[in-house]
């Protein structure tokens, strides 16, 4: 009853007038987001947090979680309509989505992916409303080492999974982690890699560095190549789908609400994992198997259902441990901390009421996207036509703008075409971005976390070994690095000469 009483305070809360504008504007720029090829969600998210800093706290990371969900429904537009997926997690709907817009059925495929994305999101959220307060008071019994130690596995995870390339996983979270540090050092009040500049004493600014690294960088390797897409207006004069369409979609919708909202609670697990495998469940268990890839109802509403329920389900355990699930959950956390809320077991205690006034925003923006995006296909293939050296062009402008505006500071903006820079070159170098936002994020939250464990301690390292919770959290962290490793050995040792 306490929950359900909260809640109905979160309702009354987030259906203000300018709450619900936020929404709304939210849903409708995170839609343009998806819609648009190449920029992707955390590039997305990170791009637009400067117009959210002027805003109250609630008002901004309503705002900025309507932007990232908004973009998971944005991306299956292209997906259904050109052929090409706004972000990755929309990849596996074009084949039925644009199947089926090439036998007419375009307006059918957009509304199945718009109902199954609020199908998927909104349980995925009553999924967060029963975990919220049971995972909170949980987080509330442990302390440092434990979350120390909880940080420590989800880096682990999203370090394994972020790449081939362990060794430049590792590298990309210790570039992170290096960033992170620079300013003044909590404890000792001494200037870390500073290298003399006052400026720099604050810290470098968090919203420059994620626009460049992400957007800028992006759009500095975008092929030249990609011009204005040849865009078809689509056949959309039967927007809904058959009875028949409905009942297809039904169960593909169950089973993609499932392996999204699970996968989602995993720390390194993208949307696109969760698109991929409920693709593969309609193959294995639909009845209409045979038909996918020719246009089936199924390859539409399956993944795009686990791709809104990931999207959603990704938000409990930043809400409700304070572990970034995603790198786009990394980017909306690092927005938290600048509005002075932290996520985790506190947010309820010490921000009640702005925590379930964001909680009750999800299941109003999933509705806003339901009754937004079916009547606006129009306008996304408008944009679609504009040229991509204008977009691109104006795409840059905002960034600039956004980065001046966080200080009113031209060094952020050169902070911001610094980290460009770099991260072009790990682009280059095939070195993954997510660990390094992670690893941004958390660093001064660990670093907290460390220092309070070693005064409790005394500066005895063994207190994270001699607690159950924090020895176990760490050892599964360190599996889960060093697990690749010995799995290369088995080929090695399969590779020699017996005779040798």
């Amino acid at each position: 009853m306490d929950i359900f009483n909260e809640l109905m305070g979160g309702f009354a809360a987030a259906m203000t007038w300018q709450n619900l504008l936020f929404a709304f504007l939210g849903c409708l720029l995170g839609t343009i987001i998806g819609v648009l090829p190449g920029i992707g969600p955390v590039a997305g998210v990170a791009l637009l947090i400067p117009l959210t800093l002027n805003l109250d706290a609630t008002g901004a990371i309503i705002m900025l979680c309507a932007i990232f969900y908004g973009t998971a429904y944005g991306g299956t537009i292209t997906s259904v309509l050109l052929n090409t997926p706004g972000e990755a997690a929309s990849a596996i709907t074009t084949i039925d989505g644009y199947a089926m817009t090439r036998i007419g059925k375009a307006g059918a495929a957009l509304t199945i992916a718009a109902v199954g994305s609020f199908v998927g999101g909104t349980i995925a959220t009553l999924g967060l409303v029963a975990a919220a307060k049971p995972l909170g008071e949980l987080g509330l019994l442990v302390g440092p080492p434990e979350f120390f130690a909880l940080m420590v596995v989800g880096i682990s995870l999203l370090v394994a999974l972020a790449g081939k390339s362990m060794v430049k996983a590792v590298i990309s979270g210790a570039l992170g982690l290096l960033i992170a540090m620079v300013g003044i050092d909590p404890v000792a009040g001494a200037p870390r890699f500073t290298f003399g500049m006052d400026r720099l004493l604050d810290g470098v600014s968090f919203v420059a560095v994620i626009v460049g690294v992400f957007g800028l960088s992006e759009l500095l390797s975008y092929r030249k190549g990609s011009a204005t897409p040849n865009v078809h207006a689509p056949n959309l004069r039967s927007l809904l789908p058959t009875g028949k369409e409905w009942r297809r979609s039904a169960p593909a919708m169950a089973r993609g609400t499932g392996i999204g909202f699970g996968l989602g609670l995993i720390p390194g697990m993208t949307g696109s994992v969760s698109s991929l495998l409920s693709y593969g469940a309609e193959k294995k268990f639909s009845r209409y198997r045979n038909e996918l890839g020719k246009g089936a109802i199924e390859g539409v509403a399956g993944p795009e259902t686990a791709n809104n329920s990931h999207a959603n389900a990704a938000l409990i355990p930043l809400f409700t441990l304070g572990i970034p699930a995603s790198p786009t959950i990394a980017v909306l956390m690092g927005a938290f901390l600048q509005q002075g809320l932290t996520p985790g077991p506190t947010l309820f205690t010490e921000h009640s009421e702005i925590a379930w006034a964001i909680i009750a925003s999800l299941f109003i923006g999933n509705l806003l996207l339901l009754v937004l995006n079916v009547p606006l296909v129009g306008l996304w293939t408008s944009i679609l036509r504009v040229p991509t050296t204008i977009l691109t062009a104006l795409i840059l402008l905002f960034m600039v703008i956004g980065a001046y505006t966080i200080n009113f500071s031209v060094f952020d903006v050169f902070v911001m075409i610094g980290f460009g820079l770099l991260g072009l070159a790990l682009r280059h170098l095939d070195i993954p971005l997510a660990p390094m936002v992670l690893t941004l994020v958390l660093g001064p939250l660990m670093e907290r976390s460390l220092r309070e464990s070693l005064e409790i301690s005394q500066g005895d390292f063994s207190i994270f070994t001699s607690r159950p919770i924090s020895a176990v959290l760490i050892g599964l962290g360190l599996l889960i690095i060093f697990s690749p490793l010995l799995k290369l050995r088995k080929p090695k040792a399969l590779n020699e000469d017996p005779e040798t």
